[in-house]
């Protein structure tokens, strides 16, 4: 081997370029070389290069292969797609030679497809394009899931070109483009692309080995897909399970409560024993509200629904039992209520239905008891008041004590089975009037279709505040209207038994006036009536009528030494005229107006009423008739 052509070993050995392997034959010409020389060295030349290509593609084929190696190992520990994504792009850019390289994913639900990762892109509007189905070489990629390369993009017409794809290449400033198929199974799901600024022919291997990273990229989507549909499907599992272990806490709550209840049931509990136990078992507070109380009344619960039903942060279900509201169950701190939780307050309140119920039926015995006792009082009025005493006192009442006697009426509904619903309206109605009497130790009993109570007088109540409270508890227990009529008070029932009959029939007669004058669901007193209480009223109170009256004015002219009531009585003489008035009392017609206004102040706007003005009228006839007979 010659010295020159040794120096061909010497260039492979360094990696030399290729016009370095032009100089040894340009040296040996110079020297003049013969033609053998100059033959063997350009034979020499020619194998080196040979080698050079040979070793210059393993190298390439080499680094290919270390680049889909560390692609492969990325996909092995795949946290994120992005990155892999990012990683795919960045390589096939490096190892084609490309200025730009880029990636796009079709989107089903726009119907669309759009750029995912770019590399080595300058144009915002390039890296925000998204193209329709079948546009550009992307499309013609898509459409036939095989590669296509392009030398000029806008001189080939072998795809359809749209103004948004062309806008965004001629952005970019590209000009050839290679685009492979991104394929899982036989579906194409997107496009990776390299690409440069400048006209340029794509190798085959070149094609395949940007196929190669579309493989990888397919396959990265798809494990990322597959992660992300077990991670969902993971966390369904774990909400699954977390409501499997929620249901089985609620059941054995509510086997709990069960037991409880069984057991308060069985040894007598009582009522606030049931709110308690269901308290720690739903972990909140329970408690029992009267039918009557304001909040339980404002809610308007169904008794026979038994349902319960959310009121602010509070869960409310009605104490019912045959209809007839007994109460409420209230869970307060608890608005959050999963079903079984709900049905074991549901639950809780029949329980508490069944304790009232026997606590009712254990007192039906009292209230027979006090219903017999009431009806010796109006029946029997001769008998002798030691044993009257004596049966009120077992009773925890006491007849020496000023009592109000009441009389309670459901009006009648007009239904098919009116019949029927008067029976059993009686009976509900008689039950609520015995257990109120019982509670405020007075005696109740059925009569004359409708109930009557005797109830003792408070310290600064009347007749007619009685009356009224007693229409409110009645008819917010019956979730019914029920009128309800009160008699003067009776100072000492016990002492003069004959005057309860007749303070009943006033009561009856009042019930009877407030269902005529249309205001049923109503409680009164004869007081509350004006003269036609005077009617009704058996001790016919002439004088508390006259008082109730015309005590204002009567008041006024007694402090004052005026003349308001001659004044009235005068104005009522004249037709209600000022002009006649000032004849009758001799005086002034602005003095007569000045009166008027007065006794209008002290009377109220509504004296010149029809109704107001006979009242005024009675009043002073019998005011005048009393002043004459004293």
């Amino acid at each position: 081997m010659s010295h020159d052509q040794a120096s061909y070993l010497e260039l492979l050995a360094r990696g030399a370029a290729v016009e370095a392997y032009d100089r040894p034959v340009l040296l040996a010409r110079a020297s003049g070389a013969g033609p053998e020389t100059l033959a063997g060295l350009d034979q020499a030349k020619q194998l080196a290069l040979r080698v050079r290509a040979e070793l210059e593609g393993r190298r390439r084929r080499e680094a290919e292969l270390s680049a889909l190696f560390e692609t492969a190992h990325d996909l092995s520990g795949l946290r994120d797609l992005d990155a892999v994504l990012r990683a795919i792009v960045q390589r096939a850019r490096s190892l084609l030679g490309t200025e730009v390289a880029y990636l796009s994913l079709n989107d089903p639900a726009a119907g669309d497809t759009y750029m995912r990762v770019t590399e080595g892109s300058v144009s915002a509007r390039f890296q925000q394009l998204r193209l329709g189905m079948g546009e550009g070489l992307g499309g013609l990629v898509a459409q036939t899931a095989r590669p296509y390369v392009t030398e000029s993009y806008f001189e080939d017409e072998r795809f359809q070109h749209t103004r948004a794809i062309d806008s965004g290449v001629r952005d970019e400033g590209l000009v050839a483009i290679l685009g492979v198929p991104l394929m899982l199974g036989s579906q194409v799901i997107g496009v990776l692309f390299a690409a440069d600024r400048r006209a340029r022919v794509f190798e085959r291997e070149q094609v395949a080995l940007l196929g190669s990273f579309a493989a990888h990229a397919a396959v990265a989507i798809d494990t990322a897909n597959l992660l992300a549909e077990t991670r969902t499907a993971l966390a369904e599992l774990e909400r699954a399970n977390e409501i499997i272990r929620d249901h089985s806490a609620v059941i054995e709550r509510a086997s709990d409560v069960h037991d409880r209840l069984t057991e308060l049931v069985l040894h007598g509990g009582g009522v606030h024993d049931v709110a308690d136990a269901v308290s720690e078992v739903l972990d909140g507070t329970v408690a029992f509200a009267d039918p009557d109380a304001p909040a339980i009344a404002a809610l308007q619960l169904d008794g026979t629904d038994g349902h319960a039903i959310r009121h602010g942060d509070d869960w409310v279900v009605a104490v019912s039992a045959g209809g007839e509201l007994l109460g409420a169950l209230v869970l307060h701190g608890h608005p959050d209520l999963d079903p079984v939780d709900r049905r074991t307050l549901e639950r809780a309140a029949m329980v508490t239905s069944l304790l009232l119920l026997a606590r009712r039926s254990a007192g039906e015995a009292e209230q027979r008891v006090r219903g017999e006792l009431l009806d010796d009082l109006l029946d029997a009025p001769g008998r002798d008041p030691r044993l009257l005493r004596e049966r009120a006192s077992r009773l925890k009442a006491d007849l020496d004590a000023p009592h109000v006697i009441l009389a309670a009426r459901i009006d009648a509904h007009p239904a098919a089975d009116s019949a029927e619903r008067a029976t059993a309206d009686r009976q509900r109605l008689a039950s609520a009037a015995a257990h109120l009497a019982a509670t405020r130790h007075g005696l109740a009993a059925a009569r004359d279709g409708g109930a009557v109570l005797l109830l003792p007088l408070g310290p600064g109540d009347s007749a007619a505040d009685l009356a009224r409270q007693t229409a409110r508890h009645l008819g917010g227990t019956l979730r019914e209207p029920v009128t309800v009529g009160a008699s003067a008070p009776v100072q000492a029932p016990v002492a003069t038994p004959g005057a309860i009959a007749a303070a009943y029939d006033e009561a009856r007669r009042c019930v009877e006036a407030l269902r005529l004058l249309r205001r049923s669901g109503e409680g009164a007193a004869a007081e509350d009536l004006g003269f036609l209480g005077l009617l009704l009223a058996g001790t016919r109170d002439i004088e508390g009528f006259v008082r109730r009256t015309l005590g204002p004015v009567a008041d006024y002219d007694e402090r004052r030494g005026t003349d308001l009531v001659r004044t009235l009585d005068a104005y009522f003489a004249s037709g209600m005229s000022p002009a006649r008035t000032k004849d009758e009392l001799h005086v002034h017609v602005n003095t007569v107006a000045q009166r008027l206004e007065r006794i209008g102040r002290l009377l109220g706007d509504d004296w010149h009423s029809p109704a107001r003005a006979l009242e005024l009228q009675l009043a002073l006839r019998l005011h005048a008739i009393s002043a004459v007979v004293r």
